[in-house]
């Protein structure tokens, strides 16, 4: 993980297109803004595992025999 210090109005880049800027700081909170394009998702970090474990449960649901049925040949 890389560590980075920041104040108050100053950004990191990341890659070529987003950019996070320190907006505020207060006590132990620290308000940040992400400038990035539409395509790129962003989540809060809890957000992003319950997507994850949510789309992990939907294929363990998955009837894997009526989806081979819907790809077989039919002759």
């Amino acid at each position: 993980m890389l560590a980075l210090a920041r104040k108050v109005n100053q950004s990191i880049v990341i890659g070529n297109d987003v950019e996070v800027t320190i907006l505020e700081i207060k006590g132990d909170q620290i308000k940040i803004g992400i400038n990035a394009p539409k395509n790129v998702p962003i989540y809060r970090k809890e957000i992003y595992t319950q997507i994850q474990e949510e789309n992990k449960s939907a294929v363990q649901e998955v009837d894997l025999e009526k989806i081979r049925n819907l790809f077989e040949r039919k002759e």
